[in-house]
């Protein structure tokens, strides 16, 4: 893990193998040796390593907040084979809404160096060999260091447990079973000092969870129902966070293309996103209750796989047609959302890789936001894109909901048309709120950014821990 220590010296007085500068807008005039610069073309964007000055420079587009975080971020990807240490100023970007510019700049800056190291290569016979391992923070004098030091202690928080996300999304279904993942979760409760259920088939089949029940049919592996609770003295709200978790998704009969099959083991990522996500609040002490609910299970293939056809009967009594089995992450989810309803909370956030549909509308890189309070889905919004992810609102439309009307069952399972389809799916899920929580719920759709096969951002190919920073900031800033 890589040591970030805030010291009083100026940028010049601190110690350390090589100077990481940010070079803003292409103003060459930031470097110590401008000529040298020109001499060799570079005209500040990407990384430019100055041996003989014994400094990296990283271009900044503009003096932004998200950009110094991703510039933190190339620094100690192009450093961490090399040096041993290096040392970094104060910025503040201009361009920041916040009042506090600097302490945002800075969090954004820790954030992006300590994502710099991150590597998933647990399978890997020959390991990458990480040379550095302390980035000083020259702060000048004693004016920023209490305020910064806080910031940073959250910082190594959220960054661990985004990375403990992204370690459990990228390991391979073959070993993260829903009992696998579900022992995680335990262990983790137990170290941190939070309650920890798991329940498994005979429970679901008590609760009548037939449609998760459904979707897990046909796997080698049992069903688990997780439910983890962090409860301080003097909660001022009681928050229930629900994650889809399909250990691995075929597509079941309606089997998934070889293509669309590859990378299904990131369909856990809502599920790995909540535990992160609690565990990270535990450690920052947060003012409220929060439960996490995991639906961990496996859409396969065999003699006992629920069909197009079927009808189910859901926890809420709604009975659901199949006409796809692919369409397994919203039913698993509308069981589990009546579970986290029986607990009564003031507010219920769930995460899924849920539709492909909200991939081709926003792209890879963000996540949907629906739900019916359009006060609250901002709320999470400017809470989500203050952490540093990308999102968007989604509205709910009555006409996309008639598409979900079924001649055989209160409801289908997809609509009949390809369009609209991160939409429809979130509209399914609202047909198991009950009304008491109708504007208490959000629906956060993370199929886009959760798993990504190249590098982005300050995300190495593989999985992102999308979700886990702007819940955490989310939870923190209504909180607040």
């Amino acid at each position: 893990m890589l040591k970030l220590k805030l010291e009083k010296v100026s940028f010049e007085a601190a110690k350390a193998d090589i100077a990481i500068i940010f070079l803003i807008e292409k103003d060459l005039s930031q470097a110590l040796d401008p000529h040298l610069l020109q001499t060799h073309n570079y005209e500040g964007e990407g990384v430019f390593w100055d041996q003989k000055n014994e400094a990296l420079y990283v271009g900044v587009a503009k003096s932004d907040v998200h950009l110094f975080r991703e510039a933190a971020f190339n620094a100690v990807r192009a450093l961490k084979k090399c040096v041993k240490s290096a040392k970094i100023g104060l910025y503040t970007a201009k361009h920041s809404v916040h009042k506090h510019a600097l302490e945002e700049t800075m969090e954004a800056i820790f954030t992006g160096l300590q994502f710099g190291m991150y590597e998933f290569e647990t399978y890997k016979e020959k390991k990458s060999k990480v040379h550095l391992q302390e980035v000083i923070v020259a702060l000048g004098g004693e004016q920023h260091l209490k305020t910064l030091q806080k910031i940073l202690d959250k910082s190594k928080i959220v960054v661990e447990h985004v990375n403990l996300a992204r370690d459990l999304v990228n390991t391979p279904p073959n070993v993260a079973s829903a009992p696998y993942v579900a022992h995680k979760a335990k262990d983790l409760a137990e170290k941190n000092g939070l309650e920890c259920f798991i329940h498994g088939e005979d429970y679901l089949k008590e609760k009548g969870m037939n449609a998760y029940l459904a979707v897990n049919a046909a796997s080698a592996n049992p069903p688990q129902l997780v439910h983890l609770v962090y409860k301080p003295k003097n909660a001022k709200k009681k928050i229930v966070l629900v994650g889809k978790g399909l250990t691995y998704d075929c597509g079941g009969l309606s089997i998934k293309t070889a293509e669309f099959m590859l990378t299904m083991k990131a369909d856990k990522g809502g599920a790995c996103a909540v535990l992160a996500t609690i565990n990270a609040l535990a450690h920052l002490h947060a003012e409220a209750e929060i439960h996490a609910v995991m639906g961990l299970a496996e859409n396969m293939i065999s003699g006992n796989s629920y069909r197009p056809d079927d009808i189910l009967i859901s926890k809420e009594g709604k009975s659901i047609e199949v006409r796809n089995t692919d369409a397994e992450g919203r039913l698993v989810l509308a069981d589990c959302l009546s579970f986290a309803q029986d607990l009564e909370p003031d507010l219920i956030v769930d995460f899924a890789t849920l539709t492909g549909a909200c991939v081709v509308g926003l792209g890879s890189y963000s996540s949907g936001i629906m739900g019916n309070n359009e006060v609250l889905k901002t709320q999470f919004e400017e809470s989500a894109l203050k952490s540093g992810e990308l999102v968007a609102k989604l509205p709910f439309n009555r006409h996309l909901r008639k598409l979900l009307d079924s001649k055989m069952a209160d409801i289908a399972n997809i609509t009949p048309v390809r369009y609209g389809g991160a939409v429809t799916a979130g509209l399914f899920l609202n047909e198991f709120i009950r009304e008491a929580y109708k504007d208490k719920w959000l629906h956060i759709d993370i199929a886009g950014p959760a798993y990504i096969e190249k590098e982005w951002d300050v995300n190495v190919a593989g999985a992102s821990g999308a979700g886990v920073r702007m819940c955490v900031q989310f939870v923190l800033d209504i909180l607040a």
